[in-house]
């Protein structure tokens, strides 16, 4: 099974059909359970009777431009960050395209603004599809 896992390196491009098309910089941490999206802000709202988020990115590091994307609520989670503080955020599922491959994710929504990464490429979503070489970075280009 093994063999048939493609390689991706510690840090990757991901890019979001859903959100603009828009391409994120993200880090691989087989240690974090769920993948992780930054976002600046999160508002809940319904509609038709159902719980939803609008939700305000900022895909690029280092840049205030904001794309703003309404989801369906997916699930509302308790997280613990790499720190230990426990919190709750919301998480939805969309598809995303790392390398040849597009799938669904399941992204909770925290803020990263202090991180060197917008997104974290978690455990869930690397197993059955990636192997990952932890000396090599953008493997699958950009």
């Amino acid at each position: 099974m093994a063999a048939d896992l493609q390689i991706i390196g510690w840090c990757e491009w991901a890019r979001f059909p859903h959100i603009n098309n828009e391409r994120v910089n993200m880090k691989v941490d087989s240690g974090a359970r769920t993948s992780s999206l930054h976002a600046v802000d999160v508002t809940p709202f319904t509609k038709q009777g159902e719980p939803w988020i609008r939700v305000v990115f900022q895909p690029e590091q280092g840049s205030d431009r904001e794309v703003t994307q309404e989801f369906a609520v997916f699930d509302k989670r308790k997280v613990k960050s790499s720190g230990g503080h426990v919190t709750d955020r919301y998480v939805i599922k969309t598809p995303v395209i790392i390398g040849s491959q597009e799938f669904d994710i399941e992204l909770t929504l925290t803020s990263r603004e202090n991180m060197k990464f917008r997104m974290l490429l978690g455990r869930r979503a690397l197993a059955g599809r990636y192997l990952v070489d932890a000396q090599s970075s953008y493997v699958l280009g950009e």
